[in-house]
Order: C-alpha cells, then sequence, then structure tokens
C-alpha cells in the first residue's frame, strides 16, 4: 500500500524532496496513517516533518489527545507543535457551522506554525469518502461545477496525499501493523451533516453496488477534467475581453453579453479577483452584476461598501471606493 501511495506522491508531484512539510495531525486513524506514510520517506526524500495538533478545548478530556500525539511523534523521532484554541489570538464569530468554525481555526493554526518554521508545505489526511461526503454537502447547498469537483489534491501550500486512498485501506493498514489511533466521539453524532452523510448515505451507496468507492473517483476526475476546460475557455474569453489600463481592468460589455452565461459567470469571478475584490462566490451576487450590465447608458452601481462598478462607453471598472 505505502509503494502505491508513493508512485501517486511522485506522478502527481504532490512532494519535492527536500522539503519541509507541518503535518495536521489529530491522533485520528487518518492523519496517524499519513504520520507514518510521511515518515517512511524521509530518508528518501530528504523531507524534514513537523506535525502539528490543535486543542479546540471543546471537551473536558481534550488534552489526552495531546498526549497521545506526542507519543506517536515521540516514537517516530518527529517533532510536535501542540496549542490550545485560546492562545491563537483569533477572533471568530460562531455564524456557520461548528465543523467551519473548527475548520477555520485549523488553517489559521496551520499556516502559523508553516510561518514560524518557514515550511514549504501542510497536508492533510483527507481521504476519498472524506472527498465523497464533501461533495455530498456541496450537492445538497447547490454547489457549482467548481464546487463540486471538490477538494484539490494541491491547493497553494496544502497537499492531500490520501485523496484517493479507500478509508478501509487505511484501517486495514493500520490494524495490520498494530499502530493505535485515537477516535474522536463526535464523529459518530448524527448532530452533523458532514455524519449523516458518513453514517447512512455512503454505505447505502456501497450497499447499492460495490463498485461506488471507483466509480465515484473517475466520475470525480471527469468533472475536474470539464471544470479545467471552462476555466480555459474563461481565461481566453477574459483576455479577449479586458484591457489594462493606469493599473485598472475595463471589461468590453458587448463582447462580454455575446459569450454563454457560463462563460460569462466565470469572467465576472476573474474581474473581481483580479481587481482584489473579497467576495463570496454567489448566484446573487453574479446576477446583480449582469443586470447591471445590461443597462443602458453610463451609470455606477455598489457592489460593497468598499468597491463599485462604473460603466462608460459600453465599458466597465471595478473601483474601490474612498473610506
Amino acid at each position: 500500500m505505502l509503494h502505491t501511495l508513493y508512485s501517486f506522491i511522485d506522478t502527481h508531484s504532490l512532494i519535492p524532496r527536500g522539503s519541509r512539510i507541518i503535518i495536521g495531525l489529530s491522533g485520528g486513524p487518518d492523519s496517524l496513517f499519513l504520520l507514518h506514510l510521511l515518515a517512511s520517506m524521509r530518508e528518501t526524500h530528504n523531507l524534514e516533518i513537523i506535525a502539528a495538533h490543535l486543542d479546540h478545548e471543546w471537551r473536558v478530556n481534550s488534552h489526552k489527545d495531546v498526549e497521545f500525539c506526542q507519543q506517536q511523534c515521540d516514537q517516530l523521532g518527529i517533532l510536535f507543535i501542540a496549542r490550545r484554541a485560546s492562545e491563537l489570538g483569533l477572533i471568530v464569530k460562531l455564524d456557520g457551522s461548528k465543523e467551519a468554525l473548527g475548520r477555520t481555526l485549523r488553517r489559521h493554526f496551520l499556516e502559523q506554525v508553516k510561518k514560524e518554521h518557514t515550511a514549504d508545505l501542510i497536508a492533510l489526511a483527507h481521504h476519498a469518502q472524506d472527498q465523497q461526503e464533501t461533495f455530498f454537502i456541496r450537492l445538497l447547498r447547490g454547489a457549482s461545477l467548481s464546487g463540486l469537483t471538490g477538494m484539490k489534491l494541491k491547493n497553494g501550500p496544502y497537499i492531500r496525499p490520501l485523496l484517493q486512498t479507500n478509508k478501509s485501506d487505511i484501517l486495514a493498514y493500520l490494524e495490520s501493523n498494530q499502530i493505535s489511533y485515537w477516535l474522536d466521539p463526535t464523529n459518530d453524532s448524527d448532530l452533523f451533516l458532514r455524519n449523516r452523510i458518513r453514517n447512512h448515505v455512503l454505505p447505502a451507496f456501497q450497499a447499492i453496488d460495490n463498485r461506488f468507492d471507483q466509480n465515484f473517483t473517475k466520475t470525480l476526475n471527469r468533472l475536474a477534467q470539464t471544470n479545467d476546460f471552462i476555466e480555459l475557455l474563461s481565461r481566453q474569453a477574459f483576455d479577449k475581453l479586458t484591457i489594462c489600463e493606469e493599473n485598472k481592468i475595463r471589461l468590453n460589455i458587448n463582447g462580454f453579453l455575446e459569450e454563454s452565461d457560463i462563460i460569462q459567470r466565470t469572467v465576472l469571478i476573474q474581474f473581481l479577483c483580479s481587481a482584489g475584490v473579497p467576495f463570496t462566490p454567489s448566484d446573487a451576487l453574479l446576477d446583480e452584476m449582469m443586470r447591471f450590465f445590461k443597462l443602458p447608458g453610463d451609470k455606477s452601481h455598489t457592489i460593497n461598501p468598499a468597491w463599485s462598478l462604473e460603466k462608460k462607453k459600453q465599458c466597465v471598472r471595478i473601483i474601490k471606493r474612498e473610506q
């Protein structure tokens, strides 16, 4: 199994030789397997590995997770860094799910450790069933094609070497090598959407057809290829439709309106990103911009308190407003 993963990692150029890697270590089976995988690559790939654990302080006995992770790292000779969420100095409002809050805190912590140790990569232990769960969560929330392609093998400094590895194979490896791991009791709770999908939806698909895991990965890869092609067409359209003057990009409205709806929406996202506008992609925002583009005459339109659209002579610019 490890040799298959070595080949997968090298084929996708996930871990350059000589890398310093931060691994997010919870103590659960997935992150512990990833820890052993990376530890086994230290000599062949000249790797330096640092394990990082965030104690969210949501359970009274969460300190036991820290102690367990420390013991595992000591056995492998890997530097271990643990921090409590209250030590991060990050103020985050709980305006979404508890899962989302935890994810935000972990990302902040891992990037903090990466910066402190001038590391190259952050390795996460998401596996094939995590990818399936993410797909169904996004499907329920009405995600775009881009969202349905799921998590990426590599995204900025983040890598996911186990993304096409099945959880059953991870557990079988740990059991055959007598490697103990820590189980989070909240993983069985149906209070969380991800857990409901994990506990009820995925087993139902696997019971219907034992080819589900394999075919799901194939389909997701095809979706990713389709999305990459659309993004290529959109970049070409964006380059054709825009002119940069005085560090501001102008978008030609007439040419824009001749494009297909899917290209228009992707171009708008690129347009906002090119101007540095902070935004959450949504149909409401893109529809609002497209309605403005279709209005006759020279006009301006507020996107948010700090940014506005300005239309003159059938071209649109994004302007940062004075605060």
